[in-house]
């Protein structure tokens, strides 16, 4: 399973932004989709954009023109840049990676991002 280290989560007020990176252990020779979910407290995990090694991104609706994911293959780590936050946004956002082909996911422990109104 490959290994995913989270950082960049905090506390931030309504509008602000807040980048988060997850570097994964992973070689970058076999393709990928990396992507971030969210959990908030009480609700389930749910998506919030995912990148191909080919750089198709993909978002949820409550996120788009907001949030943009990006990755870096050669480092294997993707980031993903908040701005616009909402109280709404607040959740532990949790890093994914799957290889292309396999039906094998790995999770990150999560990082706490904290939007106060």
């Amino acid at each position: 399973q490959v290994q995913l280290v989270e950082s960049g989560g905090g506390l931030v007020q309504a509008g602000g932004s807040l980048r988060l990176s997850c570097g994964a252990s992973a070689s970058f020779r076999r393709p990928s989709v990396m992507g971030w979910y969210r959990q908030a407290p009480g609700k389930q995990r749910e998506l919030v954009a995912t990148i191909t090694s080919g750089g198709k991104p993909n978002y949820s609706d409550s996120v788009k023109g907001r949030f943009t994911i990006s990755r870096d293959n050669a480092e294997v780590t993707v980031y993903l840049q908040m701005n616009s936050l909402k109280p709404g946004d607040t959740a532990v956002y949790y890093c994914n990676h799957r290889f292309v082909g396999s039906t094998v996911d790995s999770w990150g422990k999560g990082t706490l991002v904290t939007v106060s109104s």
